[in-house]
């Protein structure tokens, strides 16, 4: 069981590649599931006077659903599609959150915390946001939304839980036992919530050069029982599957022998066999 269920399409403004390269390059790559999941459009700050670039524009999430439906019948026998979407938790924004996530027929939606405030902690452009901080107190904050976010019931799965760590910043090693507890925290409200979490690879070619989540927090989710799932989070066609064949490693070394998929919203564990999912590396060098 080959899946991806974390990627981004030239629609977000910030990857490349249309939603049918994505498609192709998975067949290509002989995967089983393709989770197409491009980010929400921004709801609460002016897309016309914020970054540039961020996410699509909100009338073009209906045409995004309408291509997906599309490819998902087109492709029917080849790979089977599943249509997902990447929902910024934003607090005060519950609402309209919700709106988006009931009125579209997903597969899952990925639960992520990008945002705190209008600062995107995710994006290189505004790293200057460190500037002047706490790097505790912003960690204090991002875990207290993940944890929010898992409580809400809007996601089926939790996506880069400590993306936080993504660009090298915070706190120093005399807080790390102040850190293990809120990543715990975050971890815990996960389990609570019922929600599957994603193993993300991407980490792995950011700065931090760890996937996200840590290993120490993955063995804390499987201890936990959390369910588990992957993503590369490609933001290129050939950047499809990236470093998951490390990630599936890890999961194999760590004893996990079932991943999360989702249909209509409805998870189903499939058991996986190691031997038989790993990547042709030379075809996925291409």
């Amino acid at each position: 069981m080959i899946i991806d269920y974390h990627t981004h399409h030239a629609r977000c403004g910030h990857a490349e590649g249309q939603l049918e390269e994505y498609v192709q390059q998975a067949i290509e790559l002989e995967m089983d599931q393709l989770g197409l999941s491009d980010h929400m459009p921004l709801i609460h700050v002016n897309p016309q006077t914020y970054y540039p670039e961020m996410a699509m524009p909100m009338d073009e999430l209906p045409r995004y659903v309408e291509e997906c439906l599309l490819l998902k019948e087109r492709y029917k026998g080849q790979i089977d599609i599943r249509i997902g979407l990447e929902g910024d938790y934003i607090e005060g924004y519950e609402e309209m959150i919700e709106q988006i996530v009931k009125d579209y027929p997903w597969d899952y939606v990925i639960g992520s915390v990008h945002f705190l405030g209008e600062w995107d902690i995710t994006d290189y452009r505004q790293t200057q946001g460190w500037e002047g901080k706490n790097p505790f107190e912003v960690y204090r904050q991002y875990y207290d939304a993940v944890q929010k976010a898992a409580a809400t019931g809007f996601y089926d799965i939790m996506g880069h839980l400590d993306v936080i760590k993504r660009f090298g910043y915070g706190p120093g090693p005399e807080h790390t036992a102040d850190v293990i507890a809120l990543e715990n925290a975050a971890l815990a409200a996960v389990a609570r919530s019922g929600v599957a979490m994603e193993l993300n690879a991407s980490g792995l070619s950011k700065a931090c050069e760890e996937m996200f989540p840590s290993r120490r927090m993955l063995e804390e989710a499987i201890k936990l029982g959390i369910p588990l799932t992957l993503g590369s989070d490609a933001h290129q066609p050939m950047k499809l599957g990236e470093h998951l064949d490390q990630a599936r490693a890890l999961l194999s070394e760590l004893g996990v022998r079932e991943l999360a998929t989702f249909r209509n919203r409805k998870r189903e564990m499939v058991l996986w066999n190691m031997e038989e999912t790993m990547y042709n590396k030379d075809k996925h060098e291409l």
